[in-house]
């Protein structure tokens, strides 16, 4: 329930069109739920090129503001912070000119925790987090001064806020065992998919001018199944394994399968391990991929894989939840929450490219199980990662901090 609209001062380093990792279209698709709620959102993020410095998205207030730019990285973050605390003095002093304010300041991710922590401290306004994910996490441990820096900040914002929101049950765990986080501190609100990206994917058919079957054959030959991983070329993400998957899926179906690698980065590692597996034809590496392009790509389609050996969430298996492609996951981090291992798609041993091979195996040669999984994951998405019952979920988080500020 509702206890009244508030105001809520967000701070995000990446807004559309400036996307660099999920944090975009996480807070994209979040806040306009929150306005249809009845709550005003003043959202500060970084200027992009071709986007005005401030404007009104989907009823959120966008202010896009100039950092001063450094090759060092940490000293490019600190600046950001340093503009995002100067702007939100100002937008804060125009509010108490009106006799306004914010009631609360919602940080996303370790990037934006000094300007956050600071402006909840000096005006005490409850202060919330979302940790999207943790450098502990990430490598499985802390071991370079880069690590410790990121983890420290980390640790500052999750000590600071009044509440910490974290996207899985997984990820509140590694809150308590990696940032020292209590439990009972941290609540799980699951990443969604607007309805607008899902309609994007489901009525790709019909709104995409392009012939299925040549564009089929760009990737595959006729007789061919079509696998594919997309996301980051990186180490944590688990391609290696899916490699090592291949020669399993070639020895049940020889010559009837072919496995798609979709993303930047480097390549030269898999590609070498690809063609010391002896698998390197039946391998295609396409680089990155536009998501027009990859709409269209997930019409011809057969089976998605994820292997990832760290994952908080795993948005892209939303993304073929809207698709309609069948997918294979590892039981890494949250995507055993997010897959529902049977009825959603395919939950398979972390690191076990032999487990992975029974996952997408199983798929190829079950038509009416893979139609099974496909209409569950369609009704999963409506019933667990909708995005308005997420910014309800969310908005009982803020209600909760208030409640406990009033109780301080």
């Amino acid at each position: 329930m509702v206890d009244h609209p508030m105001h809520i001062l967000v701070l995000a380093w990446e807004f559309p069109p400036r996307i660099i990792g999920g944090i975009s279209r996480h807070v994209a698709e979040l806040y306009p739920e929150l306005v249809k709620l009845g709550h005003t959102i003043d959202l500060i993020t970084v200027e992009v090129e071709g986007a005005t410095h401030y404007e009104i998205v989907d009823g959120v207030n966008v202010h896009r503001i100039p950092v001063e730019v450094n090759q060092d990285f940490f000293r490019w973050v600190a600046n950001m912070n340093d503009s995002m605390r100067v702007y939100a003095d100002k937008l804060i002093e125009a509010l108490v000119d009106c006799h306004q304010k914010f009631e609360i300041v919602h940080a996303h991710d370790w990037l934006v925790a000094d300007a956050s922590i600071s402006i909840a401290q000096v005006y005490d306004i409850p202060l919330v987090a979302t940790i999207h994910a943790t450098e502990h996490g990430r490598y499985n441990g802390i071991y370079t001064d880069t690590h410790r820096h990121i983890h420290h900040k980390e640790i500052a914002l999750a000590s600071a806020a009044r509440r910490v929101i974290v996207c899985t049950e997984y990820m509140r765990r590694e809150m308590a065992r990696a940032l020292n986080c209590p439990s009972d501190k941290t609540d799980v609100v699951y990443n969604g998919l607007s309805a607008e990206r899902a309609a994007r994917f489901q009525n790709s058919n019909f709104d995409l001018d392009f012939d299925p079957v040549t564009l089929r054959s760009k990737f595959a030959q006729a007789e061919e199944y079509i696998v594919y991983y997309v996301g980051r070329i990186t180490y944590e993400k688990g391609i290696f394994v899916l490699l090592n998957a291949v020669p399993h899926v070639l020895a049940v179906m020889p010559d009837r399968v072919k496995f798609v690698i979709i993303g930047s980065g480097d390549t030269q590692s898999l590609k070498q391990q690809a063609w010391n597996l002896g698998i390197h034809h039946k391998v295609l590496f396409t680089g990155f991929m536009s998501d027009y392009n990859l709409t269209q790509f997930q019409t011809i389609a057969d089976c998605a894989v994820f292997p990832s050996l760290y994952e908080p969430f795993g948005i892209v298996a939303l993304e073929c939840f809207a698709a309609g492609v069948p997918v294979v996951v590892s039981d890494s981090g949250g995507l055993p929450e997010v897959v529902r291992d049977g009825i959603t798609g395919i939950v398979t041993k972390v690191h076990d490219g032999e487990s992975i091979a029974q996952g997408i195996l199983k798929i190829l040669q079950n038509p009416a199980y893979r139609d099974r999984l496909v209409e569950n994951a369609m009704q999963d998405l409506h019933d667990r990662f909708a995005w308005p019952q997420l910014a309800k979920q969310t908005e009982a988080v803020y209600n909760k901090s208030l409640k406990s500020s009033n109780s301080i």
